[in-house]
């Protein structure tokens, strides 16, 4: 496709970077020159200095071309105003990067009404990813599909766990349970596993199943966690704002801590059944003085990478059962998780994640519709949800008959109500949602998993 990116920052770099990788025509626009020649040097994207409020610049940037215009300013009216320019310069698609929470409530009616394809909040969507790790405390990651119908957890298995040197032929017998492990990280290697493969202390494994099954399986491996009553939250920004909101909701004990007088006197106004202090959350005596050895969880939202993975390594040593660590800058998460900071949320890379969605949603065959897509395992794998739509070669074939290609796996089949674990024995049917994981290859519709 090709792609016009109005707005290189930190938010924005992380897109050019992933749609460049996935092969699109990406053209690069932003008023700094520096930054646009970074871009044109560390990826296969052109670039022009220009404003995406200028029509000129627009038509220089070739947005009549363009399939879709991103606009990813630090401006929410400037990237809203852009898209409506290059809606009108006969761009098909715009996509806005829209953050203020004043909007939140009429994002569907600014879309409408406005002619932009999609708006995108990144502290909403890393809000809710943690909102959902609260949910889950016993997994690193929970994703959800078929509106809840099935989900895939991430999980390590512990030293000492039943999983510690069980094949994976013999978890059903074993355990009695409807799951599948569809992928295992050991180290830097992520894997696809079949019957043959032997689980291992240390690995990280990936499971679809239904809900109760998942939390079966939790008791019957040992690692079970308790609900979570109490969140301390260090950082009132706008993450904060739409987190807050949601554990409230959940009848969750919340406290922020904020050293902004002015911030913190809007968090109390919003959220009076919330603790807001004000001090410095770096502060160990303040820490210690607010409870957070006490607490259920702890999530550490400052501005500053550095400050939240210190702020988390302390809460794991006064035992907080759940951490959770937003990073921001991609260079640090291989750091986080050496030092064993395992939930980590990155606004950029969820925005990226939910951006790629729609452009590959865009590029879907008749036979099928791509309604969700996550990106796990630092992005090494995708688990992607697909609706049958229109009759396909492969419908009514059983599995084992079909050549699904190398590093793809059918994790999972929702029939109506119905949740199959897929066998060699299953088929796919006309309206079934289809669960695929692959790792590290580019998948638009559900054949292309599928070998001739």
């Amino acid at each position: 496709m090709n792609i016009l990116i109005v707005g290189c920052g930190k938010a924005g770099s992380v897109l050019v970077q992933t749609l460049s990788l996935e092969g699109h025509d990406v053209t690069v626009m932003d008023i700094d020159s520096e930054v646009v020649g970074s871009a044109m040097d560390n990826f296969d994207v052109q670039g022009i200095c220009g404003n995406g409020l200028i029509v000129r610049d627009l038509l220089e940037a070739g947005v009549e071309q363009a399939n879709i215009v991103i606009a990813m300013t630090e401006s929410d009216e400037t990237n809203i105003l852009c898209c409506q320019m290059a809606r009108k310069l006969r761009a098909r698609h715009s996509i806005a990067r829209v953050r203020n929470p004043m909007y939140a409530e009429q994002m569907v009616f600014m879309r409408e009404e406005l002619d932009i394809s999609l708006m995108v909040n990144p502290e909403y969507q890393a809000a809710n990813e943690i909102a959902r790790m609260l949910r889950y405390p016993n997994a690193i990651h929970v994703e959800s599909f078929a509106g809840g119908r099935m989900e895939l957890a991430e999980l390590r298995v512990p030293v000492g766990s039943p999983l510690d040197g069980l094949m994976l032929s013999s978890v059903h017998s074993r355990l009695r349970l409807h799951l599948l492990v569809c992928a295992v990280k050991r180290g830097e290697a992520l894997t696809i596993p079949d019957g043959t493969f032997t689980l291992r202390s240390g690995d990280r494994i990936y499971i679809t199943a239904a809900h109760s099954e998942l939390s079966k399986f939790y008791k019957q491996v040992g690692d079970v966690k308790n609900r979570l009553r109490s969140v301390i939250i260090v950082g009132g920004g706008r993450i904060s704002y739409y987190l807050t909101r949601q554990l409230l909701e959940l009848g969750m004990q919340v406290k922020i801590i904020e050293q902004d007088l002015a911030r913190c006197e809007q968090l109390s106004g919003w959220f009076p059944k919330a603790d807001i202090i004000h001090a410095d959350g770096t502060d160990q005596d303040i820490l210690l003085e607010e409870g957070l050895a006490g607490a259920d969880a702890c999530i550490t939202l400052t501005g500053i990478d550095e400050e939240n993975i210190i702020l988390s390594l302390y809460a794991k040593t006064l035992g907080v059962d759940k951490i959770v660590t937003k990073i921001n800058r991609t260079s640090l998460l291989p750091i986080s998780d050496s030092v064993g900071l395992e939930n980590i949320v990155s606004p950029k890379t969820t925005t990226a994640a939910l951006i790629l969605q729609y452009i590959r949603g865009k590029e879907n065959t008749e036979n099928t519709t791509m309604n969700t897509l996550y990106r796990l395992a630092d992005g090494d794998l995708e688990a992607i949800e697909f609706v049958m739509r229109q009759t396909a070669p492969y419908i009514g074939t059983p599995l084992k008959k079909l050549h699904v290609g190398k590093g793809f796996l059918i994790a999972g089949i929702i029939r109506g109500n119905k949740r199959i674990i897929p066998s060699g024995d299953d088929c796919l049917k006309l309206n079934d949602i289809v669960l695929v994981v692959a790792t590290n290859q580019k998948i638009t519709a559900l054949d292309d998993i599928f070998e001739d």
